[in-house]
């Protein structure tokens, strides 16, 4: 899989982690064990009663143990959504 992400590397990805968090961020770079560095990052905090909140986080790294999905955003289709407007349930965490 490490491989995989080369292409990724300087684009907008975004990211569900095993706790059920949406990180969003340009990645910079990885190593063997799919550990994520993201620059310009924020978590995206899904609710049912109010609209998407976006938490800035700013360099961050992802440990690859708790990676369960990454994949590449359209940035002009991310910017044209309106986030406000948007309600979803928030993910659950993975039970092993």
């Amino acid at each position: 899989m490490a491989s995989a992400l080369e292409s990724y590397v300087n684009k907008t990805v975004s990211i569900v982690t095993a706790d059920g968090r949406v990180i969003v961020g340009q990645l910079k770079g990885f190593d063997q064990t799919i550990n994520l560095i993201l620059d310009e990052s924020h978590e995206r905090v899904y609710s049912n009663s109010e609209g998407v909140e976006q938490v800035i986080l700013g360099l961050y790294i992802v440990r690859g143990d708790n990676v369960v999905c990454i994949g590449e955003v359209d940035d002009e289709v991310d910017r044209s959504l309106d986030f406000t407007n948007i309600r979803a349930d928030p993910l659950n965490a993975i039970n092993h």
